[in-house]
């Protein structure tokens, strides 16, 4: 989230300046660390969006599994009921 150092504020990308400065005092606001003036807004030079960590997929793997067999279970538990 673009922050302004001198205002110490965050500021949305829609409520910002279309040059990447702060609305406030016009002092360049900044996102991780560089100058929001120097990342592409909108355009296709766009860097890609990094894709989810490996142990985040792992993780929703283990939990398909599990849900899977909840479901065989609650199977096997209504059909040994009925």
């Amino acid at each position: 989230m673009p922050h302004c150092q001198v205002c110490d504020r965050h500021w949305t990308p829609t409520s910002m300046r279309p040059d990447g400065t702060c609305p406030t005092c016009g002092h360049a606001l900044e996102a991780r660390g560089e100058p929001a003036a120097s990342r592409a807004l909108d355009g296709p030079d766009e860097e890609p969006v990094p894709s989810a960590p490996w142990h985040f997929k792992v993780m929703l793997v283990a939990l398909a599994i599990y849900l899977a067999w909840r479901a065989v279970q609650g199977i096997g538990w209504v059909a040994a009921h009925l």
